[in-house]
């Protein structure tokens, strides 16, 4: 009798969800994802990195000094990062997640779909996930830190006189190129991955300026052997957005190629996607820029005045701003693959090396 009461108690005890066991546990895609239409994908198993580590929310503020306003170096619509040292030393970047009530159930799901894709990608031009924490309420994302900050920054001046010269921008530009490639065609999650806020604020740099992507918080898992993903929610960020895209609702993996193609731009000109602060003509810089692509006399005037003349050869602006011009193109179908960017980026660099 005591015997059959110990082995039901024992089935019960293993029968007992970890979600009875801890108040948030990590759930692998298939079991949070929004069913925007049908039932979820399936996916295999995340390929954890062995550096991935849980963190507690003490453990986060000793890292950035509670906190404190002078390591903050980013804020954004999810929140603030702040540099923080880890207890081995470690200097990393860490984004604390800081919503109203009214979006954190938004929230909580990009910081899932965060950590579960970070975890299963590797590859040089992604940024590294470190680790996170889901300590309560309390939500932070672990990076690796990158002390050059973001390329938008960068571009516009916004941590002191740091100029790029053209042969670091083709360096970025090849480097973020590769980083879309990979996810495009990447296997680490069974299918490609759109990351669908790809913008130049969302490409970090290092110490030598190579470029690291970063924020898969909106990233998107595309359907087993479809071309296209129908949603009726369009997310992303104004400026970067794919015409087709918003207008129809069909994600693709060219709307990430449409978004680096402003990039593109933004790396030649030294402008924002959108200045609000210009005239009403010269706000856009697709419209600016377009009209001028195949003209090299009005090329010359676009360009970014911190690179000097002779950095650069009027050939490879050229092509580069060809290249821009095919990817930011209205209709999908008239835009490159990513795989081909790449390609073309170094013959760019090759072009540029007749100096």
């Amino acid at each position: 009798m005591f015997n059959n009461i110990v082995s039901t108690w024992n089935k019960r005890r293993r029968s007992k969800s970890l979600d009875q066991l801890n108040p948030w546990v990590y759930k692998t895609a298939e079991l949070w994802q929004v069913k925007e239409q049908g039932a979820p994908l399936p996916l295999p198993p995340p390929k954890k990195r062995s550096c991935s580590m849980v963190f507690t929310l003490k453990e986060m503020e000793e890292a950035t000094g509670m906190f404190s306003d002078k390591n903050l170096i980013g804020k954004g619509g999810f929140g603030r990062v702040y540099r923080g040292v880890l207890k081995d030393g470690q200097i990393v970047a860490i984004k604390k997640m800081d919503l109203p009530t009214a979006k954190q159930a938004d929230g909580e799901r990009e910081f899932r779909v965060e950590i579960d894709i970070l975890s299963r990608l590797d590859h040089p031009n992604l940024v590294t996930l470190i680790g996170y924490c889901a300590d309560g309420k309390h939500r932070f994302v672990v990076y690796e830190f990158m002390p050059k900050g973001n390329l938008q920054d960068v571009l516009n001046g916004i941590h002191g006189e740091v100029r790029m010269g053209w042969g670091q921008r083709l360096r970025i530009a090849l480097g973020a190129a590769r980083g879309l490639a990979y996810l495009h065609s990447t296997t680490a999650v069974g299918v490609p991955v759109v990351h669908r806020d790809f913008k130049s604020s969302n490409i970090l740099l290092s110490d030598h300026f190579e470029a690291k992507i970063s924020d898969f918080g909106l990233a998107k898992l595309m359907p087993q052997d479809l071309d296209l993903y129908a949603t009726t929610r369009v997310l992303g960020t104004f400026g970067y957005f794919d015409p087709e895209y918003a207008l129809t609702g069909k994600l693709t993996l060219q709307s990430d190629v449409y978004a680096f193609g402003v990039v593109l731009l933004e790396l030649l000109t030294g402008r924002r996607a959108i200045d609000l602060s210009q005239g009403p003509q010269d706000q856009n810089l697709i419209v600016k820029i377009h009209q001028m692509v195949g003209d090299r006399k009005k090329l010359r005037k676009v360009v970014d005045r911190d690179m000097g003349k002779g950095s650069y050869t009027l050939e490879s602006v050229s092509m580069f701003a060809g290249l821009a011009a095919r990817c930011v193109c209205f209709e999908s179908a008239g835009r490159p693959a990513m795989q081909d960017c790449v390609k073309e980026l170094q013959l760019i660099m090759y072009a540029n090396m007749k100096i």
